[in-house]
């Protein structure tokens, strides 16, 4: 039985089989869920640095129009995992450790001004943070290095989007954190230093509605980047 270069099976779908690329189309808006099949693509290691991302076979293997693979293609794009070559499509981009500083300094900034226009709104709410700092531990305790970095991504977004600038919140979502994150720890085998200690302190200045929280967050991105950087 023959297979296309992406790994699906030509015969396998004219048996009646569901891809399971498509299956996982079935949960989110179209849009968001190709792009975020693509995106596993690359952290499962389907598609490494110099891979070309064919456009047609990933729409034929999804069961769905090119137009909906190529808008989400150009989000990979705005987000610099991927770069379009004339005639020659997307590829995959090369990551280092320059790139990785960069978006971590650019991280800082949007999470310093998200923190400063925050710290009001959530009057001292620190439920959600606390729910994820609690997951943190919890993924600390049982070594799960995965379930650790998804908490604490997630515990900077409930301050980025309770900063109420949907500008801001759509330029950090862009940033692609979490697969910065991972992506660095699989190509570049940097440290994961999300600690969960390391975002007590961010909690407590959210707590007492700390005027320096921005400045705090900004501080607490720009150690990681800085460990991350320097052993990579």
């Amino acid at each position: 039985m023959s297979r296309t270069p992406e790994g699906s099976s030509a015969g396998s779908r004219a048996g009646g089989h569901v891809p399971s690329g498509k299956r996982a189309l079935e949960r989110a808006p179209l849009p968001e869920r190709v792009r975020g099949f693509l995106l596993e693509g690359l952290l499962t290691g389907r598609w490494g640095p110099g891979d070309r991302i064919v456009e047609r076979r990933v729409a034929t293997e999804l069961g769905i129009s090119q137009a909906p693979v190529r808008e989400a293609l150009r989000e990979l794009q705005g987000m610099q995992l991927v770069e379009g070559a004339p005639n020659r499509g997307m590829r995959v981009r090369e990551l280092s450790l320059s790139r990785l500083r960069d978006v971590y300094q650019v991280r800082a900034a949007l999470e310093r001004r998200a923190g400063e226009l925050a710290s009001r709104r959530l009057a001292g709410d620190v439920t959600a943070l606390e729910r994820e700092l609690a997951r943190m531990r919890e993924a600390a305790r049982e070594g799960d290095m995965e379930r650790q970095l998804r908490s604490a991504v997630a515990f900077h977004r409930v301050i980025v989007h309770a900063c109420g600038n949907e500008v801001l919140i759509r330029h950090w979502e862009l940033l692609g954190v979490e697969v910065w994150t991972r992506l660095s720890l699989r190509w570049l085998r940097t440290g994961l230093h999300e600690n969960a200690e390391d975002h007590e302190a961010v909690v407590e200045a959210v707590r007492r509605q700390d005027p320096y929280l921005g400045r705090l967050l900004e501080l607490h991105v720009l150690e990681y980047a800085s460990r991350s950087t320097a052993e990579g």
